[in-house]
């Protein structure tokens, strides 16, 4: 079985060049991706149902699997918001779907943002992990443009092993993902491979 573009890409040229920038002794110590994560909330919507049911068939054509269905836990009067209610739905990407999932994103969907000049590098959690806003789905290839019902946003999650956001973000920069500011985003990675 061939392996995605990007999955190879990872085990010829990432490896290496982040066990040489950062150090490492042995190949299991390189940062990897682990999953990616698409979610979609219709909290604010008043017909919230019809939106959830937008909302699961876009992030299916987006991601090529069915979303799960995420649900409130709590009731809020001020949202006319029941405990148990639908709210969003959200879909894990691992393995084959993720490389390819990435691949899209990094090399089709990210250059079809509006005056697109990166994605800022500063949507890290402390533990390696990045996340992203994406405000409209019209740029995902897979979505008619004439077929879009309502605008629905999504957050994509890239979960990764790294222990520090400089060995995530050096993760992601050298797999390929267009951050805005590249040069403090090195400056950063090279400080931390110096501790």
């Amino acid at each position: 079985m061939k392996l995605p573009v990007i999955q190879q890409h990872y085990k010829d040229k990432v490896v290496p060049a982040l066990q040489k920038k950062m150090g490492y002794a042995n190949i299991h110590q390189v940062p990897r991706l682990e999953k990616i994560v698409v979610t979609s909330c219709m909290g604010k919507s008043p017909d919230r149902k019809v939106a959830v049911d937008d909302a699961v068939n876009e992030i299916q054509k987006i991601t090529g699997q069915r979303p799960s269905m995420t649900y409130s836990r709590k009731a809020v009067a001020n949202f006319k918001l029941r405990e148990g209610e639908v709210l969003g739905a959200r879909v894990t990407l691992r393995g084959a779907r993720m490389w390819e999932f990435l691949h899209r994103f990094i090399h089709i969907t990210a250059p079809n943002i509006r005056d697109f000049r990166g994605i800022s590098s500063k949507s890290f959690d402390g533990r390696g992990n990045y996340a992203c806003g994406i405000n409209d789905q019209s740029i995902f290839p897979e979505i008619e443009i004439d077929q879009i019902k309502r605008h629905i946003g999504f957050d994509l999650i890239f979960v990764t092993s790294a222990n520090t956001d400089a060995e995530g973000r050096a993760l992601l920069s050298e797999l390929g993902m267009p951050f805005r500011d590249m040069k403090k985003a090195n400056e950063e990675t090279a400080e931390a491979a110096a501790v």
